[in-house]
């Protein structure tokens, strides 16, 4: 589990159009570097120690699992992708984006091109007006006052007006979802996914326990003889594990991600099963779905048949190694029909054939975007 820490930075822009600035720069920080919380006002003042055009100034709260220094570089990374050249010269300029870590938590830290608190913050009111707007009673670590008396303790002349100007806040995904549900077939890359969400956004991760299965290593090499023991061994765990798992999530987590959702025990089973055997199976089924929470989102990763066999050559399973593309196809048409037909969740479908969200951040990002949104691709 990663910690998050609050830090609190200050935007401002005054080249271009300084409000698009602000805001392409809020989304990024929300992307790259942690959680916006909160975002003051916008200000206007005049450039500060040079003579240019008025900037915009706002401040907001961040909370990130970042490292100061991972956090530094994060914003750095931010200001050049935005159009910012810093160059060699110390001079007050001109700038498109300028953004600048005030507190980091209530640690002081002096840390090669990194000190915090920010050495001028308790001198500028186009920082600490906005900062002591969404932080009042926050206290700074060396001054050990409430930003609010820092401010009334400024002597600074520069005259700061506050506009109607609007800027919009990243809506994060824990705070749209408390549960959601990543499927897939085999080899679409449920798992991964899930963990990758959970490391990034703190949460419970719930993932499915085969590995364990003694059935399915059988199953594979004699698919008729141990069909059903294999699926009933499925269920039976699958109901306990979320039945347990989500029973407890209010009280320890406000975010569960998990790499499956129990109806995935009914695909399987349509498409393994004979007639009557599927018929008992649906029987204790249909008993047990009544009584598992239902997820806020349920995602389900679509890939093409070709992607699917050649991530499950990657990843090396020797059980697996001889599955077929008709029962690939197969298990993909069962969940395109469990879909169509079970209107009560919120269901999003994301083509991820040709996205590597492990090793390509964007394609990452993509892919929250669309959660986020709750919009994706149907491949039926």
């Amino acid at each position: 589990m990663k910690i998050q820490r609050t830090t609190y930075l200050s935007l401002g822009s005054n080249v271009g159009n300084p409000i698009e600035n602000l805001q392409l720069a809020i989304n990024s920080i929300a992307k790259n570097v942690g959680r916006v919380t909160k975002i003051s006002s916008v200000y206007k003042t005049a450039s500060w120690g040079f003579d240019s055009d008025d900037f915009l100034n706002i401040c907001i709260e961040v909370s990130s699992h970042l490292n100061p220094e991972n956090l530094l570089e994060r914003v750095l990374t931010i200001e050049t992708e935005l159009g910012r050249n810093r160059g060699t010269s110390t001079a007050y300029k001109a700038r498109i984006i300028d953004i600048d870590v005030l507190l980091f938590d209530d640690e002081v830290i002096f840390y090669n091109n990194l000190t915090v608190p920010h050495p001028r913050m308790l001198d500028r009111k186009f920082v600490l007006v906005p900062l002591a707007e969404i932080a009042p009673l926050l206290k700074h670590p060396i001054a050990k006052e409430t930003i609010t008396k820092c401010l009334a303790h400024c002597d600074d002349a520069l005259e700061i007006k506050k506009t109607n100007l609007i800027l919009t806040r990243p809506i994060s995904i824990i705070e749209k979802y408390n549960y959601i549900a990543i499927e897939g077939n085999i080899g679409a890359g449920k798992t991964t996914l899930a963990k990758m969400i959970g490391d990034d956004f703190n949460a419970k991760l719930v993932l499915e326990r085969f590995a364990d299965n003694p059935f399915l290593p059988k199953y594979y090499e004699d698919m008729e003889k141990y069909a059903f023991p294999l699926e009933m061994s499925f269920l039976a765990d699958r109901y306990q594990q979320l039945s347990d798992d989500l029973a407890q999530f209010d009280l320890f987590k406000n975010f569960i991600v998990s790499d499956y959702y129990i109806f995935k025990s009914l695909i399987f089973a349509q498409v393994s099963l004979s007639k009557e055997e599927y018929k008992l199976y649906r029987r204790i089924f249909d008993v047990m779905y009544k009584e598992i929470t239902k997820p806020d989102l349920y995602v389900y990763l679509y890939q093409s048949i070709e992607s699917l066999l050649e991530n499950i050559k990657k990843r090396g399973r020797a059980y697996e190694q001889n599955i077929k593309p008709e029962y690939l196809e197969q298990i993909h048409q069962g969940y395109v029909n469990f879909i169509k037909t079970e209107q009560n969740l919120n269901t999003l479908i994301i083509d991820v054939s040709e996205m590597n969200f492990e090793k390509n951040i964007e394609d990452y990002h993509s892919v929250i975007d669309m959660i986020n949104y709750n919009k994706g691709i149907l491949k039926a």
